[in-house]
């Protein structure tokens, strides 16, 4: 008995040790048609933005405790970890099949034609009996994955959990993004706030000056009401910046994870951004497929949908198991200790399918379509990814050509507004003159600002769009600046 008992066993575990190979496809990458260089990128390089962590990208002291009090406190990247958790354990429950499923089970109880706990009605010729039983054992089952039909649910668990994790990176990138360009909008909507009040003081003086000479019938009518609408058109203005203003400080707090109120914050002038160099490097093509979280996580759900067309295939074969059991059992409770209620059983498992209605095959070609639906989702992310990249690089070097001709009209429109009020006071022009000047300066003042906070947010689109954020050789937290 005990030779067969181990040979039954040995069997069962040479099976196991034969099953090295896995039905359904192995996983290959898809080519990728990357290009030779990102459009618009001015030098081909392998350093790049990307490689450098957060907070040596973003030196406003201010805008890095911001961004450290996000990534703390924010909602959404809780609720990424939480998931991210949640994959990990998915893929240990998956895992978990590989080994022996052991368990316990008893029962005690007495009735009148019962045998441990179910009915036993009495065969022809006996007479009905009341007796009491108890059973008790240990069990297990071990599925022999000959098939590799749990290798591959192990596998697309794994995969699931690391695009799970990829995601998680994904909305912490874009966390720390969006902290910066909300910031860097708050800080334009300020200095485009200061030049309106300025604006605002300057028409209200002007109509002053007008009104007056009308009084004293120097100034004609419509000067004096053109006057007066140019400063209610600056005044009208403010309310709608301060609403905006408002309105950016309270979607920061939420990303900041806190109720609404007022953030702290310095000014636009006293910002270094990094596109104020020559060059900022973007690296190459083929290294953003490897740093993109979103590229990434599509990868590996790739590889999910890949290794489900192998559990479909698997489930055409049968499952193979070793099951045993070990306890006591006696039908009467005072023989329950007895060596005679030993009980004890070693025994294969086969089971599969003959007819499913077409089932197992409609499965299959479902996961085959699932396969090709996130093959095209990867390749499509893929040159996205190259399309963010080229995008936030045009952004910013036009943005710099712009803000240079804006620079160049606010200082003509400077010196007309200087020129203007000279020939005013030597009585060589009206003040007409004077205001016209205004109107054309304050506006572009305000669009040298909007350029400028722009080429700022370019930078930071550019870093997010090159993946960028926290390199692998990075701290897990920078020591805050002191």
């Amino acid at each position: 008995m005990k030779f067969k008992i181990h040979s039954g066993i040995g069997l069962a575990v040479a099976l196991a040790l034969l099953g090295g190979c896995a039905v359904g496809p192995n996983y290959k990458q898809p080519a990728v048609n990357a290009p030779h260089n990102f459009r618009f990128a001015e030098n081909r390089t392998t350093n790049s933005l990307a490689d450098l962590p957060w907070w040596q990208v973003f030196q406003d002291p201010i805008l890095q405790d911001l961004i450290r009090t996000a990534l703390t406190n924010n909602y959404d990247l809780k609720q990424a970890v939480a998931r991210v958790e949640q994959a990990r354990n998915q893929a240990i429950a998956a895992r978990s099949a590989f080994f022996p499923q052991i368990g316990y089970s008893g029962n005690v109880g007495r009735g009148r034609n019962a045998f441990y706990n179910s009915p036993s009605p009495p065969t022809v010729g006996s007479s009905a009996t009341t007796d009491s039983s108890a059973l008790a054992t240990v069990n297990a089952f071990w599925e022999i994955d000959f098939w590799g039909r749990i290798r591959r649910l192990s596998e697309a668990a794994r995969a699931q959990y690391l695009a799970t994790d990829q995601a998680r990176r994904g909305v912490t990138i874009s966390l720390i993004s969006q902290v910066a360009i909300t910031y860097f909008q708050l800080l334009d909507l300020d200095r485009e706030l200061e030049i309106q009040r300025e604006a605002t003081n300057a028409y209200a003086g002007s109509y002053r000056i007008f009104n007056e000479r009308l009084q004293n019938g120097v100034a004609s009518k419509l000067e004096t009401d053109r006057a007066a609408a140019a400063f209610a058109t600056a005044a009208a203005s403010i309310p709608g910046l301060e609403i905006q203003i408002a309105s950016l400080e309270n979607q920061l707090d939420i990303l900041l994870g806190r109720n609404p109120g007022p953030v702290a914050r310095s000014t636009l002038s006293e910002q270094s951004p990094l596109s104020s160099a020559p060059e900022i490097p973007a690296g190459l093509p083929s290294a953003l497929l490897r740093r993109r979280p979103d590229v990434a996580a599509a990868e590996q759900s790739l590889i999910a949908a890949n290794a489900n067309i192998g559990v479909s295939v698997a489930n055409f074969f049968p499952q193979i198991g070793l099951t045993t059991f070990l306890g006591r059992g006696s039908p009467e409770l005072s023989a329950f200790t007895a060596g005679s209620g030993n009980i004890w059983n070693v025994g294969g498992t086969m089971t599969g399918p003959l007819f499913q209605g077409g089932q197992l095959r409609a499965q299959y070609r479902a996961s085959k379509a699932q396969f090709l639906e996130a093959k095209a989702a990867y390749e499509q992310t893929v040159i996205t990814a190259f399309a963010d990249v080229s995008d936030a690089l045009i952004s910013k070097q036009k943005l710099a050509e712009q803000d240079v001709f804006n620079a160049q009209a606010v200082t003509a429109l400077t010196s007309s507004v200087e020129l203007a009020t000279e020939r005013y006071l030597n009585g060589k022009s009206s003040y007409f003159e004077v205001l016209q000047a205004q109107q054309e300066l304050y506006p572009a003042q305000r669009a040298q600002v909007q350029t400028q906070a722009g080429e700022l947010i370019s930078v930071v689109q550019l870093y997010k769009a090159l993946g960028g954020g926290w390199p692998a050789d990075a701290p897990e937290k920078p020591a805050k600046a002191k």
